[in-house]
């Protein structure tokens, strides 16, 4: 039986199991260098992170205003949150369509 292999890749001539990348030495291509790995992993965690977070406001706002009752200030704050968060998907979702269209090739090409 044979032990798992963790590090499958290189990288820079170091193992990694995370990043693959194909360094030339020529830095002629910014998206063979291992920066450039990293750059993606942050970008996939970032975006996870953002949905998680607005789906947590949605619901945390929903419950606020479920126990809003008569409460018109509580009900302002619930319908506000909710709006902020909504616009703050529609700003990562501009900024991820505008990284797409100045990265050549796109973010994750």
């Amino acid at each position: 039986m044979s032990a798992p292999v963790f590090a499958a890749q290189k990288c820079g001539g170091v193992d990694t199991a995370i990043i693959s990348c194909e360094q030339d030495g020529t830095g002629t291509s910014a998206s063979n260098s291992g920066a450039w790995g990293i750059l993606l992993i942050v970008i996939n965690i970032m975006t996870g992170g953002v949905g998680i977070l607005a789906v947590g406001g949605i619901v945390y706002a929903a419950i606020l205003y479920s126990a809003a009752q008569d409460n018109a200030n509580q009900t302002k704050q619930a319908i506000e949150l909710i709006w902020n968060i909504v616009i703050g998907i529609v700003v990562f979702g501009a900024m991820y369509a505008l990284l797409n269209f100045i990265i050549p090739g796109g973010v994750f090409n």
